[in-house]
């Protein structure tokens, strides 16, 4: 008699959603350049009933929490691991005036089942 298997972190986070009835989660990815163009995203998503979230951080403007280019640094790096979580929680990756690549090897394992863009050229559902 086969022995059932445990449920991985990916199944337990998918069925907490599930019985919480969170609306699905869609995080907002691409440049910094492009902070406009993802809270116009944002707006969008919002309004079609979903949770957003997306990079809160536009280090490519000037703040005094990262003037420092040694805290500068550091604090890409925690950027980086947290948006790449923001991923792992996601039902859906938005990526806003990128074109759609292969991953790179830094790309979340459990990647979002729906992977659209929103560039000028449209909007592109796949599965991932």
């Amino acid at each position: 008699m086969p022995y059932p298997q445990p449920l991985t972190p990916e199944d337990k986070l998918a069925d907490a959603k599930k019985q919480l009835s969170l609306p699905p989660i869609v995080v907002i990815c691409g440049s910094t350049r492009f902070m406009t163009e993802m809270a116009e995203a944002d707006l969008r998503e919002t309004h079609a009933g979903k949770i957003v979230v997306k990079p809160g951080i536009d280090m490519k403007s000037p703040h005094a929490l990262w003037s420092d280019p040694l805290e500068a640094a550091a604090l890409k790096v925690r950027l980086d691991d947290l948006h790449r979580a923001k991923i792992r929680l996601a039902d859906e990756v938005l990526v806003v005036n990128v074109r759609l690549s292969s991953p790179s090897p830094r790309s979340p394992r459990a990647a979002p089942p729906v992977l659209r863009s929103a560039s000028t050229a449209g909007t592109v559902n796949r599965s991932v």
